[in-house]
């Protein structure tokens, strides 16, 4: 089982980054996927986690109104798209997929990708 999470960069603040999260050796539309973060000397955060079926969504605040996930079935892909970024959603961004819920949101997932680092500066 591989997630391969891409998309990070650096973009300006009040600027977008779509990010992905591409899986192999599992379907992704039968688990429960997780973006999470993190900031150098900092604790690994939720940021956005959503259910396989039904569709049930963990927001945390920093992700309210700006934030948004999405699957793409056909390509076994998992996006989260940030919009109006901000210096502080600099950090690395990690998926993280399972068949529970309950476990994606804590952190406690079966499978995470590698990082990727998004820096939001001018």
């Amino acid at each position: 089982v591989q997630l391969q999470a891409s998309g990070g960069g650096l973009v300006q603040p009040g600027g977008s980054l779509r990010l992905s999260c591409a899986a192999s050796g599992i379907n992704l539309e039968n688990y429960a996927i997780g973006w999470f973060r993190q900031d150098p000397g900092k604790e690994r955060e939720a940021v956005l986690c959503i259910s396989a079926r039904p569709d049930i969504t963990y927001y945390s605040e920093p992700a309210k109104g700006r934030f948004t996930i999405a699957r793409e079935n056909a390509k076994n892909t998992v996006y989260l798209q940030m919009n109006n970024l901000k210096p502080e959603d600099t950090a690395v961004y990690y998926c993280a997929a399972d068949v529970l819920f309950e476990r994606v949101v804590p952190g406690r997932s079966d499978y995470w990708g590698q990082g990727t680092l998004v820096t939001v500066s001018s």
